[in-house]
Order: C-alpha cells, then sequence, then structure tokens
C-alpha cells in the first residue's frame, strides 16, 4: 500500500476517523507488515504486548486456554485493552494465514493521551459504546432532543394570580406581561391555568361578563415537569395527556414557567401532539383512521433525528393505547364498557412493537357482564377487522380477541392459566409468555392485575416451573461463530446472507428477562424496567444490567433501521439484516450484542440449571 492508501485505510476503520491530519501521518510512518502463517501465536497470554494490530487479511482468534472467545478478521483491530493496561490476559492466534499492519504501543499510548475522541473511545465499556453508537450515527450538528432539557427551549414567564381576580383584570395582566398562559391560585392553594384561547372561547362566545372571577374559565390538575429533565420526556407528557402546556419547576420545587407545544417545534418537528389530538378528538372511525395513519412518519421522522429507540417506543406505545383506548369505547356495546379490559400482548404489550407486525390482543370480561354470546361475538369480528383496517397485521397464531379463545369471562381466565402451569406444554408456554406481557389500554386495569397475581401463585408452587418456561432459551443460537464471525443459514436461499436478529439475540434476550421477571413476580411488561427491576432486586450487578439494556436497544434499533429501509423499497419487513451491509462500527457492536446475549444465556442456564431439565 502507498502512504496515501494506509491513510484511507486507517480512516475507514472507527474511532481512527477522528485522527488529526499529523496523528494521521504519524500513525502510518509507523505502520509495519507483518505476514503470520495458519496456527501462529501472535500476542501470548500473561505477556506485556507491544503493538496494536490493524488486520489485512486473515482470521485471528482471541483464546482463553481453549476457547475461543473472539474472532478478528478484515478491516478489525486487535487488542487495545491489552495495550492500555500493558498485560495481556489471553492469547491470540491465526485461524488462517494472516498479514497485519503494526502500531508500536508507545506512539498508540501517545495518541490516546493526545486525542480525547479516542481516548474516551478506547476507554469505554461496552455499554458505553452501544450507548454512544446512535449519536455517532446521526447527524452530529442537530440539536437532538434527546439531550436536550426543558431549560434549553423558550420557557415562558409563570404570572401567578388570585383565582377571585376578574376576567377583566386577568387578561388586563396577560397583555401587559406579554404571556398567552396564566396561573391561577385560590386560598386552599389550588392551581388553575387559563389561556388567551379560554377568554376568547368561554368569555366572548359565552358572553360572560368581564366582572366574574377568572376561576370559571380556568382549567385545574396541571401536570408538572422539572426544568432538568429531558425535552422529550415533556413531548411524552403532553401527548399522553393531550395537553398543550406543562408547568416547570425548579428542584426546589418553585413553578419557573410554562412550557408550551409550540416551543418543542424548533427541537421536535413531528406532528405527534397534532395526531395525539387527533385521536382525542376523533368522533367517527374514519377520523381515527386518519390519525392512525400518520404513525409510519412519525417514527421516520423520530428516528432520522436520532431519537434513542426506547423514547421511540415510548412515544409510539402512548400513541397505540391512546388509538385503541378510543376505538374501543367507539365500538364497544354499552355492557361491555366498564365491565372489561381489553389488553395487548407480546411485544405489543411491552411497548417494544414500533412497525406494527401483527395484533396481538386479548378482552377479559367482568363475570357479572350480561352481554349475549351473539352481539359479543359480532363485536369482536368487527374489531379485529377494523384494527386491520388501520394497518394492524391479523395474527397468524389468531391470538385475537376475534378468537373465543383470547376472549372470555375473568373466571374463565383463571381456569385457562391454571390449565397452562400444571398441564405443561409448548403451547401452553408461549401462552403464559405472551399473556404475561399484558398490558390494558382500555377498561378496568384491575382484572389483569388480578390475573397476574394469580398466576403468581400458582406458578410459584413449582420450582421446575420456572427452568421449563425458561428453557426455551436453548432452542436458539446466537448467530456468532468461532471461525466466520457471523453464521448463517446456509439451507434458506431466501436469507443466505443475512441473520435473524430477533430469533438470534432479541427473543433470548427478552424470554430470559421474562423468564427471571415471572418468577420474581415482577408486574412490569417492559424488557428494560424488568431488567432494572431484577437489578434492583440484586439479580444482576449494574454493570450486567446496563449491557443488558444497551444490547437490547442496539439489537432492536438496528432490526428497526433495517425494515424502514424495506418499507422504503416496498420490502416485506422481517427480522432480517445483512451484516455486510453493515459499517465496521455496527458490526463490532452487534458482536459485543450478540456476546452480551450468550452471557445471559449461559448465567439463565446455571441459575435455572436447564442442563437438567
Amino acid at each position: 500500500m502507498s502512504l496515501q492508501e494506509q491513510k484511507k485505510f486507517i480512516s475507514s476503520i472507527h474511532p481512527f476517523e477522528n485522527l488529526t491530519l499529523n496523528e494521521l501521518d504519524d500513525i502510518a510512518e509507523a505502520f509495519d507488515v507483518v505476514y503470520f502463517k495458519e496456527g501462529t501465536t501472535v500476542q501470548s497470554s500473561q505477556s506485556e504486548p507491544k503493538f496494536l494490530y490493524f488486520i489485512l487479511k486473515g482470521l485471528i482468534q482471541e483464546k482463553q486456554e481453549d476457547e475461543v472467545l473472539a474472532v478478528y478478521s478484515k478491516n478489525e483491530i486487535f487488542d487495545s485493552a491489552s495495550l492500555i493496561k500493558n498485560f495481556s490476559k489471553n492469547s491470540f492466534v491465526t485461524a488462517q494465514e494472516s498479514i497485519c499492519y503494526t502500531l508500536p504501543r508507545e506512539l498508540f499510548m501517545s495518541i490516546l493521551s493526545q486525542n480525547q475522541q479516542l481516548e474516551n473511545y478506547f476507554f469505554q465499556s461496552i455499554s458505553e459504546k452501544l450507548n454512544n453508537n446512535i449519536l455517532h450515527e446521526k447527524n452530529k450538528d442537530m440539536a437532538n432532543i434527546m439531550i436536550a432539557k426543558v431549560k434549553d427551549a423558550k420557557v415562558h414567564k409563570a404570572v401567578i394570580v388570585n383565582s377571585k381576580t376578574s376576567i377583566y383584570e386577568a387578561a388586563r395582566v396577560i397583555k401587559q406581561e406579554k404571556i398567552p398562559t396564566l396561573l391561577l391560585k385560590d386560598d386552599e392553594g389550588e392551581m388553575y391555568i387559563v389561556t388567551d384561547s379560554d377568554f376568547r372561547q368561554k368569555v366572548i362566545l359565552n358572553r360572560m361578563s368581564f366582572d366574574e372571577e377568572v376561576v370559571k374559565i380556568a382549567s385545574k390538575g396541571l401536570v408538572y415537569i422539572n426544568e432538568d429533565d429531558f425535552l422529550f420526556n415533556a413531548q411524552l407528557q403532553m401527548a399522553k395527556y393531550g395537553l398543550k402546556r406543562v408547568v416547570v419547576k425548579n428542584d426546589e420545587g418553585t413553578i419557573v414557567g410554562i412550557l408550551d407545544q409550540i416551543s418543542l417545534s424548533s427541537f421536535f418537528a413531528t406532528n405527534t401532539f397534532a395526531v395525539s389530538n387527533q385521536i382525542v378528538k376523533a368522533e367517527t372511525l374514519e377520523e381515527l383512521k386518519e390519525a392512525s395513519i400518520s404513525f409510519i412518519k412519525i417514527i421516520k421522522s423520530l428516528n432520522a433525528k436520532g431519537v434513542k429507540i426506547e423514547f421511540i417506543s415510548k412515544l409510539i406505545n402512548q400513541l397505540n393505547k391512546k388509538l385503541l383506548d378510543k376505538l374501543y369505547r367507539l365500538m364497544a356495546p354499552e355492557e361491555l364498557l366498564d365491565k372489561s379490559c381489553l389488553i395487548v400482548m407480546g411485544s405489543e404489550g411491552r411497548a417494544e412493537q414500533i412497525l406494527r407486525t401483527d395484533q396481538d390482543n386479548a378482552l377479559i370480561i367482568s363475570d357479572d357482564c350480561t352481554i349475549s354470546d351473539e352481539k359479543l361475538k359480532e363485536f369482536t369480528l368487527n374489531f379485529t377487522e377494523t384494527l386491520v383496517d388501520f394497518g394492524f397485521p391479523r395474527c397468524e397464531g389468531n391470538i385475537m380477541v376475534s378468537n373465543p379463545y383470547w376472549c372470555r369471562k375473568q373466571s374463565d381466565f383463571k381456569d385457562l392459566i391454571y390449565k397452562w402451569i400444571n398441564e405443561p406444554s409448548g403451547d401452553h408456554f408461549m401462552n403464559i409468555a405472551i399473556f404475561y406481557d399484558a398490558l390494558c389500554v382500555s377498561g378496568d386495569i384491575n382484572m389483569i392485575k388480578e390475573l397476574k397475581t394469580y398466576l403468581f401463585k400458582i406458578s410459584s408452587n413449582s420450582q421446575s416451573f420456572y427452568s421449563n418456561f425458561a428453557k426455551i432459551i436453548n432452542s436458539f443460537d446466537v448467530p456468532l461463530g468461532f471461525f466466520d464471525g457471523f453464521v448463517f443459514n446456509s439451507k434458506d436461499e431466501n436469507h443466505k446472507d443475512e441473520i435473524d436478529i430477533k430469533r438470534g439475540g432479541i427473543f433470548i434476550l427478552v424470554q430470559g428477562i421474562r423468564a427471571l421477571s415471572l418468577q420474581n413476580r415482577i408486574y412490569n411488561t417492559n424488557t428494560i424496567k424488568r431488567i432494572n427491576a431484577l437489578y434492583e432486586l440484586g439479580l444482576f450487578e449494574k454493570e450486567t444490567a446496563k449491557e443488558l439494556v444497551m444490547a437490547f436497544n442496539f439489537l432492536t434499533s438496528l432490526k428497526l433501521k433495517s425494515n424502514l429501509e424495506k418499507l422504503d423499497l416496498n420490502q416485506k419487513i422481517d427480522n432480517y439484516i445483512n451484516p455486510n451491509k453493515l459499517n465496521t462500527m455496527e458490526k463490532d457492536l452487534l458482536k459485543d450484542s450478540f456476546k452480551i446475549v450468550n452471557r445471559l444465556k449461559k448465567h439463565l442456564e446455571f441459575h435455572f440449571k436447564l442442563n437438567y431439565v
């Protein structure tokens, strides 16, 4: 390679694109080329390493005694960790004939001490690298909603007057202070809010006397947010409650201002609030469908702006819950409305289904509900068909309210749960898994809580139940091999260059966490919340929990990115990704994520004694 080609090669490997021109020159001039035969020990264990290796050709195995821990291939480096510690814990052996560039340790450490970006990268843990990948991949110049705080936006001045102030005096204060909103406080300390639109719509249109107390046109039940909270959380609150503004407080609890929807527009150029408001105001199915169609635009916009996957999930989940609740209340017969609980299950119940893949839902009916079988059947069929029309694909496993198996009285569901637990089978374990993920979206939430409490109670009688429930993870292999890097299914002609990221990573992690959570009676449905709850119970170390969260987020973000690309190409969305289409950093992080999943799998095998089941 010429000197220019060497520089191009170095810059193509993350994070060396962050080198200065002088640092790039220094590395290129210090490079030396070395050749290794197959089976050569490049770096011995228990030794002091002398070089950082850049692989031009071949495969290098990192080994601990006879166990292969990792495999490095073309355009990858090893072993920065050993160089930093000046000690090589493991050995590095060629699995193929290999050619490498070597960079002396002294120069590598010198550049690290001068280049903050490189130093930050090489001293990060796996979880930190996974977390920071989102920011690396997106436009760094964009004012990212995920790092902007509430106080970074335009927060209107908060002016508080007595609730007995007259309408005329309140209007005069709004004009004088040049504010769109006024806060009121009564003698008991209750807070109210009145806006400029209240004066137009309630005072003028109703021809109210200007001498009336302004509290008569005000609203109460204010929603508060801390000025140091993320701006995106303010957006979530507005979407959740259908609000146009939230009241901002500081750490001392003092009101410091009011944040409105307009102030968010410079940070968050999606029509999230408009869609949320459209759902609230919808009076017909057609109006609701129109709002539903907007979801994909919101997802694409959020993803393009670099919003983290977990926050996209939260926001879309809030909108989905709002949509399903409104749809149910528009369609359900009167006999059902106060005597039922509509639940979503599976990935939707865990708030992890961003793009609609299918509908997994059920209906729990109060034992004293008087609706006829014919009327119930007619409603559930119409409800399922309407969801299909709204863009929620039919569930291939028929896990929908239109299936009588998933639409029954609460006591009948108890009988069903008892059967699932005491007559173990593949189908019954699957039903337990999806039901445990159930989330109430409309109706009486206590009905699903009672059923989950019952599930915890009867499952705790048998320790072998949890082992059998967790055992399904042994049916799935993490697609990370010893010699070839990623492992592909050569028998699958349609996906021979792709890996199933759900089967090989996401499902193992989700099911493993689900099994531990069920055993520990955790009511949370979301995988990340379950991980955090398990950490609080002492089942995970802090770094382990952090790694699991970051691996889960990275795997799901890759899946979303791939499926958005497929949508743009009018292709069917699925769980397959092509590693060859990933950049070097993404490949590294995918391997790191799979290693984290593998460690979880080994932990579960030991915890549940899966080798004996």
